[in-house]
């Protein structure tokens, strides 16, 4: 059994677990929108209820009382739409143990249950996949494990286990989360919470953020640096504001809280409101947070207002990521000595085209392309990070091929030598000639002989409107190039790849390695595929590769 004091303990170090990686499980956000809030909003609402909490100090309590105080400092301090969803799990947790002095197991896991129900009722449009699927999947293990043993700890160990396997599959469930690689923000954020209260059911112990010895989660660990998948994901932000308010309820208004909710579902999305007897709090993405604010002093009056534009959000989080990049890829880039052997430097853009130079035996992969050229000074702290004695530099690009020569003079301790590939196709067939037994002179030639067999196919699109080979383009055109010259203009992607990709087929043919950049999804790249080996024939291998490249949609390499 355990008492208000063990809950209340319980609470304030959920609140500092979650405080603690607050920036990790921000950086993992990117449903229902990449604002990359996530982590500070639920630790944001948990450290309310933990203030609410340590006022009263070591005051003994019913066990009801305690999680009443903790519902009510939820409800107060909730931000964005994970920390209204958190205060609403808690909220019903608080009715299940009301009026009691303490709760076995049992009673916990009946508790979280009525929590669960309550955020499923008051989300307009439940989506599995999220907090809730982790909440609800914690409470069905939490009342499984109460049936055999009710003993606190058997049934919140049950319960964090649930959680945490429920969350491994958060990414099975919502394919958004799949496509950007991360589990759910919200759920990651609760389970660090309900382990944060097993630490005291458990052991005793509050957890204090000094003690917590801090590490990212697997999930967003590259090897150069902590990830930001809510700076990475470029899912369009339908609504600009998201816009939360609580409203001091008039006791002389009789409207029903629910006409509000229906009112602002018209407005925008992700609504959730809540009310109790005194206050209505509410959380809805709008574009118009005015008409949000107008309907709710019809209830009442505005205690707190907070509005936050989530585009910009998702720029600066863009900026910060790309900012912790370089940061790394400068760290990481230490000159070395050189030894034996030869080494390779290539300048691609997209983790995808990285992984497949760096598995092909670069060293190290220059970050740009097409509108992202890097500097003589990129390519060069690359080659002196390269520790061989003879470093090739793939530039995949004729507009970067001559920064890239210009590095063979700054260079004293090593030979560097460029060979001109053009295109990403070209620099990937020309690592694939390499001849560990011959010259680098010799490999030189093979290499370029091999770059030059390889047509490349280009599918992008039109920035602005513009004249070009004859063709009257418009912003937004998808393009279909060959060889770097515009073959012809379509509306959709897809049909393009597998148009480019046919007119460069000949009888000589024997590959095909379509590479798919980061706007295009799994199942328009199967469609490509599927379309083009169908349409050629079957003695031709045909390969498709999340490339993650940006601008292209498709490179298209045939030979």
């Amino acid at each position: 059994m355990i008492n208000g004091t063990d809950l209340r303990n319980a609470m304030i170090s959920g609140a500092n677990y979650i405080a603690k990686f607050r920036s990790s499980v921000d950086e993992m956000n990117i449903f229902p929108v990449p604002d990359g809030d996530t982590g500070t909003n639920m630790s944001m609402t948990m450290a309310n209820a933990a203030a609410t909490l340590e006022k009263d100090g070591e005051i003994p309590a019913p066990i009801g009382d305690v999680a009443r105080t903790a519902a009510s400092g939820l409800l107060r301090g909730a931000r964005g739409n994970s920390g209204v969803i958190l205060s609403l799990l808690f909220r019903g947790f608080a009715d299940g143990l009301q009026g009691k002095e303490e709760a076995d197991g049992a009673e916990l896991a009946d508790a979280l249950g009525l929590g669960v129900d309550a955020a499923y009722k008051a989300v307009m449009k439940p989506t599995e996949g999220t907090i809730l699927t982790v909440a609800r999947v914690a409470c069905e293990q939490g009342k499984a494990a109460a049936q055999q043993d009710d003993d606190v700890v058997h049934v919140w160990e049950a319960i964090c286990a649930g959680a945490n396997e429920a969350l491994e599959q958060t990414p099975e469930l919502l394919p958004v989360l799949k496509k950007a690689g991360v589990v759910d923000a919200g759920g990651k954020g609760l389970c660090y919470i309900l382990e944060g209260m097993l630490s005291v059911f458990r052991d005793g112990i509050v957890l204090q953020q000094d003690d917590i010895e801090e590490d990212a989660p697997a999930d967003i660990r590259t090897d150069d640096f902590f990830r930001s998948a809510a700076a990475e994901f470029d899912q369009d932000i339908r609504y600009t504001y998201c816009t939360e308010f609580i409203v001091g309820r008039d006791p002389a208004c009789k409207k029903d809280p629910e006409s509000l909710r229906t009112y602002l579902q018209k407005i925008g999305d992700c609504v959730v409101v809540v009310s109790d007897d005194d206050i209505i709090k509410t959380h809805v993405h709008t574009e118009a947070p005015n008409k949000a604010l107008e309907a709710a002093l019809t209830y009442g009056q505005l205690l707190t207002v907070k509005i936050e534009n989530m585009k910009e959000q998702h720029r600066r989080a863009k900026e910060k990521n790309s900012a912790a990049l370089a940061a790394a890829e400068k760290e990481k880039l230490k000159p070395v000595t050189p030894e034996e052997g030869t080494g390779f430097v290539a300048v691609a853009a997209g983790e995808g085209l990285r992984s497949l130079f760096i598995d092909l035996g670069c060293a190290h992969v220059v970050s740009g392309g097409q509108t992202m050229n890097p500097s003589t000074e990129d390519i060069y702290a690359a080659v002196m990070a390269t520790p061989a004695t003879t470093v090739m530099v793939l530039p995949n690009n004729k507009n970067i091929t001559l920064a890239a020569e210009q590095v063979i003079p700054l260079v004293k301790d090593r030979k560097v030598m460029v060979l001109p590939t053009r295109t990403v196709p070209q620099g990937l067939s020309a690592l694939l000639a390499y001849d560990p037994d011959c010259t680098a002179e010799v490999n030189a030639v093979k290499m370029m002989e091999a770059a030059g067999k390889v047509d490349t196919g280009t599918i992008t699109y039109a920035a602005r409107d513009s004249e070009f080979g004859g063709h009257h383009i418009k912003e937004g055109d998808i393009l279909g190039l060959v060889n770097g010259k515009l073959s012809f203009i379509e509306r959709d992607v897809v049909h393009a790849c597998s148009k480019v990709t046919r007119s460069m087929v000949s009888r000589s043919t024997a590959f095909i390695t379509i590479i798919y950049g980061k706007d295009i999804t799994e199942e328009q790249a199967n469609d490509a595929y599927t379309r083009i080996k169908t349409k050629i024939s079957s003695e031709i291998e045909v390969t498709l590769v999340d490339g993650g490249q940006p601008i292209n949609y498709f490179l298209i390499s045939v030979e």
